[in-house]
């Protein structure tokens, strides 16, 4: 098993639990992201620049990922992908990503995207708190648990 970050928008503070995780249970992760990435030295931890462009980390993640990764996105269409391809999808703020609940989460996506097209000013996502980075370092350390 190897965690996929898609990293150009992946929190500094989101990283390093990884960058934490990876060296504590000897797990490969690699960031993927359209910009150069500063990274711990460590054996486990690698990154893979690709091209600017909509979509260019995605694809690339989802073109080297196996059945079992892990994949850390706030991007639902790449989650989706994810799991079409029997991997795993973790989102910053710990929530998992299932067969069970992402068609409801890519549907309120495209509502959004709807209400947004529209002229609605729909706000963005919260900041990410403390409780987010917990949720997001126990959902990890739960997952990791029950596939090394």
């Amino acid at each position: 098993m190897r965690i996929w970050v898609d990293a150009d928008a992946c929190p500094r503070v989101i990283r390093d639990i990884l960058f934490r995780a990876a060296e504590r249970v000897g797990v490969a992760i690699t960031l993927v992201a359209n910009q150069p990435m500063s990274l711990p030295p460590s054996r486990l931890i690698r990154s893979i620049q690709v091209a600017p462009g909509f979509d260019v980390a995605d694809n690339e993640i989802v073109k080297r990922l196996e059945p079992g990764d892990l994949v850390i996105t706030a991007d639902i269409p790449l989650a989706a992908e994810v799991i079409a391809k029997d991997a795993h999808a973790l989102n910053p703020r710990g929530q998992l990503y299932t067969r069970e609940n992402i068609r409801e989460r890519l549907n309120m996506r495209d509502f959004m995207e709807t209400l947004r097209s529209t002229g609605v000013n729909t706000g963005g996502p919260a900041t990410l708190g403390e409780r987010d980075r917990q949720a997001f370092a126990n959902a990890l350390d739960a997952f990791l648990t029950r596939r090394t």
